[in-house]
């Protein structure tokens, strides 16, 4: 037997899969999040899929933690050492003013105090020279001071060490000696890319969450090794892969997105697999809605984003799986502001204590709710029956917080809250499609996540999207794309150069050193040399641009010095996203990326053992659809009894586990020979 499971921690709900490689048995459970403990809910999950711990060859865990520390702010109180005269770049960060007629328009709001950033006498140029020596005794009075601060995390970055991290690597040694008990964060051992304020703010972010994220682990493998796991354990990351515990313990920062992507990598494995390579995943949970576009069977990244909202969140400037999340869960809460507009979170009931329909001590209405009253949710079929729900307690919520300040009945106010939770999240999947140069009615939505399926179709035909898919264990679906990661990690270099004045053997240079780092790592994590490959990029603009391209370019135009190449390939990337491109420009070349993966086995995507087995046709229950004045009589079926090729014409409910679909009027829906539900929406 050989058992591979993924863990998924949520804001509301932890979600596990497991698959045996050798039967195709597939092992699945679902419990609430634990947030004061949140190994309680991985070991709960493990006990309901009845899978033994010592037996368990691969163990891959996804979690909010990291994220969740920040947006919460309850990091650990660091420290900031910068050069002399840079004290204040962290608090000033940029100029621009990204809603110039927000009235209420607020900066980021420093993770570190000013009375805790220390200045160090030193100064490198531009160019990696030294202008001003390293004062080794001011450096080290400078420490005693951050010894004695209430400070347990330190970040260090110095101006230009992404080109020379000599300082930096002294100050490090100095900073270990003097301060073993504080968590330490150097630049250059994070992000080697120009631009001081966003390489200050992820320096400060790691040494931020480290602590908390390092202690997390830790206790992870501990409750694990207590049951006898001797297998490996293995943390998603922002950007698509995997890592190791102890580079997780380092480089913590780059699993701040790591609950979300998984879902997003087997969305690209499962439309490939239905002959869709071009999808948008749709991920709504119980705390977040999350969406990603996948071109060409890849999802795409973005190098760098906001951790709270472009206008007033921090920088982190890693690669991350390009999402768009936005503040509309299950749990979303419900409210009405001071003008009595109706508005949908960002606050959460979460998974303590929930919608006021789990019946836990929650008071205020969210979408879960809603959709319960309209009869598009089981009372008695929720989590298979597991987790019976409160109907009249959503219902009496919902007149008191919404109905009655709106002067409307409890369905109407029901409605208009799916409504509004729909219109944002189509709002989100429209960011990383419309607004990325890509026109939606070319794709098909895969939705997963619990409440995926109550809402995607809706999301869909806003944007006409025609088919929407909801593949096999969409409660789980984050965690089985984690089984499907291989290990990764990316390493930037800047380099400013024209591309026609560029020096490739100096570029090659580059490149050869952040793939032996790469090749370094990954060899810390047992992967084989065969099993490691590495893609290079470059990025490039039109010179005067202010944002850049990431290129993917091919070792033998690096090695050939073939310029031309690279500019074709950019002008290619180029028009592809904005629909033109200005080949008479010329270009520039900003930063060298490199990305090291080791390939890990490939999992089969499971299907479902019992499909097709029993009448599927379950039960019917009035439910209220937005296209019709009154409840309709809907037919209720059982996914699990669903064979492939079965057809169900809408309206209709399909009850499954742990995620409820909802076909509106005149929508088709076909059980596909793997077993998901593909949708074809009414025009």
């Amino acid at each position: 037997m050989a058992l591979h499971v993924a863990v998924d921690i949520g804001g509301t709900f932890t979600d596990l899969i497991g698959y045996d490689d050798e039967t195709g048995h597939v092992f699945s459970s679902k419990s609430s999040s634990t947030p004061t403990e949140l190994t309680k809910g991985i070991v709960r999950c493990l006990e309901k899929s009845g899978m033994v711990i010592r037996n368990l060859v691969n163990f891959v865990h996804g979690s909010t933690v990291a994220i969740n520390t920040v947006i919460e702010r309850k990091g650990a109180s660091t420290a900031l050492i910068v050069s002399k005269g840079m004290r204040d770049v962290y608090k000033i960060g940029r100029g621009n003013r990204p809603e110039a007629y927000d009235l209420a328009f607020k900066r980021p709001v420093p993770l570190v105090p000013r009375h805790l950033t220390f200045e160090i006498e030193e100064r490198l140029l531009a160019s990696g020279e030294v202008l001003v020596a390293l004062n080794t005794d001011q450096a080290r009075a400078t420490i005693e001071k951050v010894a004695q601060s209430d400070a347990t995390a330190v970040a260090v970055c110095l101006i230009h060490s992404w080109v020379n991290a000599s300082h930096e690597a002294e100050l490090g040694k100095l900073l270990r000696s003097i301060c073993p008990d504080k968590y330490s964060s150097l630049s250059h051992e994070i992000l080697r890319e120009y631009g001081e304020y966003e390489r200050i703010s992820t320096t400060v972010l790691n040494a931020y969450i480290g602590p908390r994220v390092s202690t997390y682990v830790t206790d992870l493998e501990r409750v694990l090794a207590a049951d006898g796991f001797a297998g490996s354990l293995l943390i998603m990351q922002s950007n698509g892969g995997v890592m190791s515990p102890e580079t997780a313990c380092v480089i913590p920062v780059a699993m701040l997105e790591s609950g979300p992507v998984g879902g997003f990598i087997a969305a690209a494995r499962v439309g490939k697999r239905l002959g869709y390579e071009n999808v948008i995943g749709f991920d709504m949970g119980g705390t977040t809605a999350k969406t990603n576009l996948v071109k060409d069977g890849i999802p795409q990244l973005a190098h760098g984003y906001h951790i709270g909202g472009y206008a007033s969140g921090h920088p982190m400037m890693l690669p991350v799986v390009d999402t768009i999340e936005i503040g509309a869960g299950g749990g979303s809460i419900a409210w009405v502001d001071e003008v009595g507009s109706l508005r949908i979170g960002p606050q959460s009931a979460g998974a303590e204590p929930g919608p006021i329909c789990y019946g836990r001590g929650g008071t205020e209405p969210t979408i879960t709710d809603a959709n319960l009253v309209l009869g598009r949710l089981s009372a008695s079929e929720f989590l298979g029956g597991e987790m019976p729900l409160d109907v009249e307690k959503a219902r009496a919520g919902i007149v008191e917080k919404v109905a009655s300040k709106t002067a409307v009945s409890d369905i109407e106010a029901a409605l208009a809250i799916t409504k509004i939770a729909v219109m944002n999240m189509s709002l989100a999947v429209r960011g990383v499609s419309v607004e990325r140069g890509y026109d939606p009615r070319d794709f098909a939505m895969i939705a997963f996540g619990g409440a995926g399926g109550l809402h995607a179709v809706e999301v869909a035909r806003e944007l006409h999207i025609p088919t929407v898919i909801v593949p096999n264990y969409p409660g789980q679906f984050s965690a089985l794309g984690m089984l499907m990661a291989d290990i990764q990690h990316d390493y930037v270099q800047t380099y400013y150069r024209p591309l026609a004045a560029t020096d490739f053997a100096a570029l090659q240079r580059i490149c050869d050193g952040l793939i032996e780092e790469g090749r370094l790592r990954l060899a810390r994590e047992n992967v084989v040399p065969e099993a490691m490959y590495f893609q290079r990029f470059l990025d490039i603009r039109y010179t005067g641009q202010e944002f850049s391209i990431p290129v993917p370019v091919p070792a033998e135009y690096i090695d050939g010095g073939d310029s031309q190449a690279i500019g074709e390939t950019f002008n290619e990337v180029h028009e592809r996203r904005y629909g033109y491109h200005t080949p008479e420009h010329t270009l520039e070349i900003v930063n060298v990326r490199v990305s090291a993966m080791g390939k890990r086995k490939q999992l089969e995507l499971p299907v479902p053992e019992q499909s097709g087995s029993g009448n599927p046709l379950v039960g019917r229950r009035m439910v209220y659809f937005e296209t019709v004045a009154e409840p309709v009589e809907c037919p209720i079926f059982s996914r699990e009894r669903l064979a492939s090729g079965y057809r169900i014409t809408g309206p209709a409910i399909v009850q499954e586990y742990a995620c409820t679909t909802v076909l509106f009027p005149g929508d088709m829906l076909v059980v596909a020979d793997t077993g998901e539900l593909v949708i074809t929406l009414k025009v």
